[in-house]
């Protein structure tokens, strides 16, 4: 399975927000969540989304959202909008999963299962590397993972790079939804 993990350190975990992007910039999570999840014709099934956010009002919150259950949902800014805005203030969608947990607990979990991989321009580059089809590559936010989270990332995984380009989240998983594909799987 293909594991995402987006980090946004200013994320609300509130649903109580007009848009987006003044939420903490959860405009990158439904940029995100599209990269992820969509084909021009069809959902990917093979890809969990996870999403820590620590932002106020009651960090850190996480939510799981899993490829193979969500349906109802488009690929427009808006619609993500509404089922995030529903999932943080209590209520469900199907494929949603809320939960108090910290990125090092989630990251702890998913290490048992998954290769990890964190995002960074140093990084070994992923043309490279021999990819797991059990993979989690974990990305930060505009401004990147706190230095203490990133060190203990790297105790369970690697640093990888896509190249000396920087690029937006949401392009980095199109970019590597593009490699695992190419590999066939």
């Amino acid at each position: 399975m293909r594991n995402f993990l987006l980090y946004l350190r200013g994320g609300s975990t509130s649903g109580n927000f007009k848009n987006l992007r003044d939420a903490g910039r959860l405009d990158i999570v439904a940029h995100c969540l599209t990269s992820s999840f969509f084909l021009s014709h069809a959902l990917r099934k093979d890809v969990i989304f996870h999403i820590i956010l620590t932002g106020p009002p009651n960090p850190p919150k996480y939510i799981r959202v899993d490829g193979s259950k969500i349906h109802d949902v488009r690929c427009d800014e808006q619609t993500w909008g509404e089922i995030l805005k529903k999932v943080l203030s209590g209520g469900t969608h199907i494929g949603f999963e809320i939960f108090n947990k910290s990125l090092q607990e989630v990251i702890k979990e998913l290490s048992v299962d998954n290769d990890i991989y964190v995002l960074e321009e140093k990084g070994q580059e992923i043309n490279n590397l021999k990819l797991n089809e059990n993979s989690l590559f974990v990305i930060g936010d505009q401004v990147g993972l706190p230095k203490n989270d990133e060190s203990f990332i790297l105790r369970y995984g690697k640093k990888i790079s896509l190249g000396k380009k920087v690029y937006l989240a949401a392009d980095c998983i199109s970019i590597i939804n593009y490699c695992l594909d190419s590999k066939s799987f």
